[in-house]
């Protein structure tokens, strides 16, 4: 399925627009608009711009995500990820980055710091009741469906 999504370029540093790297990608690759290089040491978070604005469709949502590289090779990660854009949002499309890596990693203009996937959502129509209806698993929260190991 493909959609049309307008991206506006925003501010005043330029990079380059939002873009998929292989045929076969569903990230859309984010760059940073930063005007000087940002080093991030090792535990330290910062917001990063993007330069681009986005109008998503209603039914749908912008997820940021971390780029693999990044993460495998820095440490360098998308903090509160996935991040949400919603669609009726328009104002600058920001990365928070944390470095959990051991050395500080610097940021420069142009640098691929994230990926966009945007992916359909459905909205709930909330309704509350006094019970819900019984499963198997019923409460069973984190971890009661996997293998237990002793210590």
């Amino acid at each position: 399925m493909r959609i049309q999504v307008p991206f506006l370029r925003v501010g005043s540093v330029e990079v380059p627009p939002p873009a998929y790297q292989s045929e076969g990608a569903v990230g859309l690759d984010l760059c940073a608009a930063v005007d000087a290089p940002v080093t991030l040491a090792p535990g330290e978070r910062k917001l990063l711009p993007t330069g681009y604005a986005v109008a998503l469709p209603d039914g749908y949502e912008g997820q940021v995500r971390p780029r693999s590289g990044l993460a495998l090779h820095h440490g360098i990660t998308v903090l509160n990820s996935p991040g949400t854009i919603d669609p009726d949002y328009r104002g600058e499309i920001k990365v928070v980055l944390i470095n959990l890596g051991a050395e500080p990693f610097t940021v420069r203009r142009g640098d691929r710091i994230a990926q966009l996937v945007i992916c359909p959502v459905a909205l709930a129509d909330v309704v509350q009741v006094s019970a819900l209806a019984p499963t198997a698993r019923g409460a069973g929260g984190y971890g009661s469906t996997g293998v237990r190991r002793e210590p």
